[in-house]
């Protein structure tokens, strides 16, 4: 690994400068062996026999006047701690390696030596010899199994820390781990693609599959020089619509729908893909279909049983998004899923593809079911606009926006709201991109639709959630406090188209 650059400060010591840097090389790298440190006219290199704990011996080259050297030697060679001196390029280099069972010998002597020098304030600091052993992929999912772990991260001067019930915890006892160590791991479990993208683009993501165990997604990145690593833990077997508290039978209706537009949307970490999954591996149990997927990478992988599930991994099988829509089309699909609606390119491709008699399914990034007509207009030129809304109104079947809330003795639920575009005032208010009205007629009994506060009282209802997570995640907590009293009532439309 490069050197990193420390400022130390005014030191009188360099056992001090020694731990200072240490701490900043712990902190991109990890623990090593052999540190050295060099500055103008100084160079110190301590080793110790572990990764942790006191160096144990030194080697200081230094570059100074013949006096202070002359200095120097006398304390050296009249030293209790064995120490010896040789020539080094213009200057001296003292060597002391009294061993580990002789404690801090060579670092008190480090420390009396220092006393005659004038320390640098700025050293430039290499690693050797980091923790290298190989890490058990193997360890790493029965620990995120065993601790119902979403995501493991991985990075240097730290053990593995984990993601339970949203919140970062570190693994217990587990060792600091080298950036050595992770990078050899993202080596061993990308293939050679993959790993020239990592080696190229300094980041990836891809697929591992730790058979018995689970798949998962594992994206890898660089930071101040070092490998990162973050796991996404994705169990072998799909959960059920029970097992992630997603209503069966509305799940049910839009899987035997015959064409038009699915979204699947929620911020960052609300279960979209899981959901996505346990739906196509409802569909693939029970329809005799064709689905393409197109993922980037593929997470949850599928076995045809009922339906033939082909399963394209962008970068991979096809080059973008767009191009695996485009080509789907030529490929007697039934069911295309999208894994993310990302750009102009793709938002076409899919809307087309609905339009043409399709069941399309993708995901995107929203807070709320209402906002993402909008946020998908948002996109396109203003030019294109009307246009986009337009096919909207025509190819929008359902929206559904997904929260994922602490459940009450542990683990994570989801709240969901529901936008089935079936009533005269939604579908206008989709082509006038009205998130107000969209949102009101959510709340009227004339359309199967539900905001999220229905979902929060119903799951605070069945003492899955507290209430003060249902108040916290409510929209508007004012109607689910409305809800709650009986007090509701729908509110009146208005024209808003």
């Amino acid at each position: 690994m490069a050197s990193i650059i420390v400022g130390v400060g005014h030191q009188n010591s360099l056992r001090k400068a020694l731990q200072i840097a240490e701490g900043e090389l712990q902190r991109s790298q990890g623990n090593p062996r052999r540190l050295v440190l060099r500055a103008a006219g100084m160079e110190l290199i301590a080793a110790r026999h572990q990764f942790e704990g006191e160096f144990e011996s030194f080697i200081l080259r230094l570059k100074a006047d013949s006096r202070t050297l002359e200095t120097l030697i006398q304390l050296a060679t009249h030293s209790a701690t064995t120490c010896s001196v040789s020539e080094f390029e213009g200057g001296k280099e003292f060597h002391c390696d009294p061993g580990a069972s002789a404690g801090d010998a060579a670092m008190r002597l480090l420390d009396q030596l220092s006393a005659l020098i004038h320390l640098p304030e700025i050293w430039r600091v290499h690693g050797e010899d980091f923790r290298h052993v190989q890490l058990s992929v193997e360890s790493l999912f029965r620990l995120m199994v065993g601790k119902h772990a979403s995501d493991v991260h991985l990075f240097p001067g730290s053990p593995p820390l984990l993601r339970v019930d949203n919140l970062i915890q570190p693994a217990e006892a587990g060792e600091a781990l080298s950036a050595e160590q992770i990078l050899s791991l993202i080596r061993d479990t990308s293939h050679e693609h993959d790993w020239k993208e990592f080696q190229t683009q300094l980041q990836c993501s891809f697929n591992y599959h730790q058979v018995g165990l689970g798949y998962s997604r594992i994206s890898a990145f660089i930071k101040a020089g070092v490998p990162h690593c973050t796991i996404r833990f994705l169990p072998e077997k799909i959960p059920s619509f029970e097992d992630l508290h997603v209503p069966r039978s509305t799940m049910e209706a839009l899987a035997r729908l015959d064409y038009g537009l699915i979204l699947v949307t929620g911020m960052t970490g609300s279960g979209k893909s899981t959901t996505v999954a346990s739906f196509l591996d409802w569909v693939n149990e029970h329809n005799h279909v064709h689905v393409v997927t197109i993922e980037e990478p593929v997470e949850y992988v599928h076995i045809n049983r009922k339906a033939i599930i082909s399963q394209r991994d962008v970068g991979v099988d096809v080059p973008t998004f767009a191009d695996a829509v485009r080509g789907a089309l030529r490929h007697d699909p039934d069911v295309i899923f999208i894994g993310e609606m990302r750009d102009q390119d793709t938002i076409r491709a899919a809307i087309n593809a609905a339009a043409t008699g399709h069941l399309v399914i993708s995901t995107l990034h929203s807070n709320t079911s209402a906002e993402v007509v909008n946020r998908i207009v948002s996109f396109f030129d203003p030019v294109e606009r009307d246009l986009v809304k337009l096919q909207l109104r025509d190819a929008i079947k359902c929206v559904m926006c997904q929260r994922l809330l602490p459940k009450v003795g542990g683990g994570r639920v989801p709240a969901i709201e529901f936008l089935f575009n079936d009533t005269k005032h939604i579908n206008d208010c989709i082509l006038a991109g009205d998130t107000v009205g969209i949102r009101e007629g959510m709340q009227q009994t004339a359309s199967q639709s539900s905001i999220f506060e229905d979902s929060l009282l119903n799951l605070f209802r069945s003492e899955l959630i507290s209430l003060e997570t249902a108040r916290h995640h409510a929209s508007t907590p004012e109607i689910l406090e409305q809800m709650r009293l009986g007090t509701y009532h729908p509110p009146t439309l208005e024209s808003h188209v």
